[in-house]
């Protein structure tokens, strides 16, 4: 369901104004879980000012600049990456007052 929704989204001879975060993810070429750790690393700009728990939208006119421009995409890729390393790092070390179970059992 979620491809066709994507397919039928991206061959539209006109996007809205702005897109919420799956369709910004869908028109950027990211996956969904991925725009926050772009937001987060400053990279995306939501519009206006809104609380972390609420839905993002995100100017297409700006993405449609991002998806020409090779350097943030660059940017936006390591970033990622930079993600998902410090989380799998946290994850083989240990979280602080969380018990590992390797250290536990003497490993």
């Amino acid at each position: 369901m979620k491809n066709d929704e994507r397919d039928s989204f991206l061959n539209a001879p006109l996007l809205p104004a702005r897109l919420q975060a799956a369709e910004t993810a869908w028109y950027l070429g990211f996956k969904p879980h991925q725009i926050p750790i772009l937001v987060g690393a400053g990279l995306l700009c939501p519009l206006g000012h809104p609380p972390a728990n609420t839905p993002k939208f995100f100017l297409t006119a700006t993405l449609t600049a991002l998806r020409s421009d090779g350097k943030w995409f660059a940017k936006a890729t390591d970033a990622i990456s930079a993600h998902w390393r410090r989380k799998n790092a946290r994850r083989r070390t240990g979280r602080p007052g969380q018990s590992n179970p390797s250290r536990a059992s003497g490993v």
